[in-house]
């Protein structure tokens, strides 16, 4: 194979970044984000280390998003059917991106977070102490919880199918942080009616036992008791 020029490999590079962005949404929604980010960390004033870790986590970003927009065009040419192997390879890179932004957020709020003057800093302590914080957090701790059974037992994706079932476990999560914050009677019971009015659709809708519903009920339950009990002061 004849080796291509250097300044020809470059050119096939922005080539490529220029057809990600004229064809995927969600490249050019990571280069505004990526944009805006450093043109606050200009204006903060960033240190050559925080501005460093900043542009790891875009690259970071940017590299898997290119990835997985390479991999499903690749996977599309090759079959035109639908095929197991292709949709796993299709959802594990998508997992990719979704960890390396995951990881740029957490990257974000660190760099970010002691740059804030002092009234944003009170807010946000405040927010994070708050039952609504906790209960964010009490949900995505469920979400993952789910999802690393459904991983673990081998059955059904976290909208359907597979133990346990997400929609229950989500469902008494929610109803159980309602009742936790706001220790109302109604409150409570008009939650709990919500919460069976979702097992019972999982269950009329045929995606999910009695035994996943039920276990999927209890898992969001007794993780939001116990974070609740561990972090927020009633």
């Amino acid at each position: 194979m004849k080796q291509r020029p250097l300044f020809q490999s470059f050119n096939y590079a922005i080539e490529g970044i220029i057809h990600a962005l004229r064809t995927q949404r969600n490249i050019r929604i990571h280069f505004l984000v990526a944009g805006l980010v450093l043109l606050l960390a200009l204006i903060l004033g960033m240190n050559s280390t925080q501005l460093m870790l900043l542009i790891f986590a875009i690259a970071l970003v940017i590299v898997a998003e290119l990835l997985n927009t390479a991999i499903e065009t690749a996977i599309d040419i090759s079959t035109t059917t639908f095929d197991p192997l292709a949709k796993a390879s299709k959802d594990v890179a998508a997992a990719a991106v979704l960890v390396a932004t995951l990881a740029a957020v957490a990257i974000g709020y660190l760099v970010f977070f002691s740059r804030l003057n002092s009234f944003t800093l009170k807010t946000l302590e405040k927010v994070r102490n708050s039952p609504v914080h906790i209960s964010a957090i009490t949900l995505f701790l469920v979400i993952i919880v789910v999802i690393a059974a459904k991983a673990w037992t081998g059955t059904g994706s976290f909208l359907r199918g597979g133990w346990p079932s997400g929609h229950s476990a989500l469902a008494g999560s929610l109803f159980t942080s309602i009742s936790l914050i706001s220790r109302n009677a109604i409150l409570a019971t008009l939650a709990f009616i919500m919460a069976l009015l979702v097992f019972q659709s999982r269950r009329e809708a045929k995606f999910h036992s009695f035994l996943e519903i039920i276990a999927g009920a209890v898992l969001g339950i007794l993780a939001t008791v116990i974070i609740f009990q561990l972090f927020f002061r009633f």
